[in-house]
C-alpha cells in the first residue's frame, strides 16, 4: 500500500497530472461562444454600418450635373 503524502508536498509535476485528471473535458462545446451579447456594450461595426449604406459616388455625380 503506498504511503499517503498530502497534496502540498507532492512534486509540482505531481499536482499538475493530478489536476488534469481531476478537470472535466468539454468535448466539442466551447462556453465562450454560449454567451449572449451584451446589448449595452458598444459594437464598432454597428456604429459604422451607416457608411455601408451611404450612397456611393454615383449620386454626387448626378448631384453635380444639375
Amino acid at each position: 500500500m503506498a504511503k499517503f503524502i498530502p497534496f502540498v508536498k507532492l512534486s509540482k509535476k505531481t499536482q499538475q497530472e493530478i489536476n488534469k485528471s481531476r478537470r472535466k473535458n468539454w468535448g466539442n462545446i466551447d462556453p465562450t461562444t454560449k454567451r449572449p451579447k451584451n446589448s449595452k456594450a458598444y459594437n464598432r461595426k454597428k456604429a459604422q454600418a451607416w457608411k455601408d449604406d451611404f450612397p456611393t459616388s454615383e449620386l454626387f455625380y448626378y448631384l453635380v450635373k444639375f
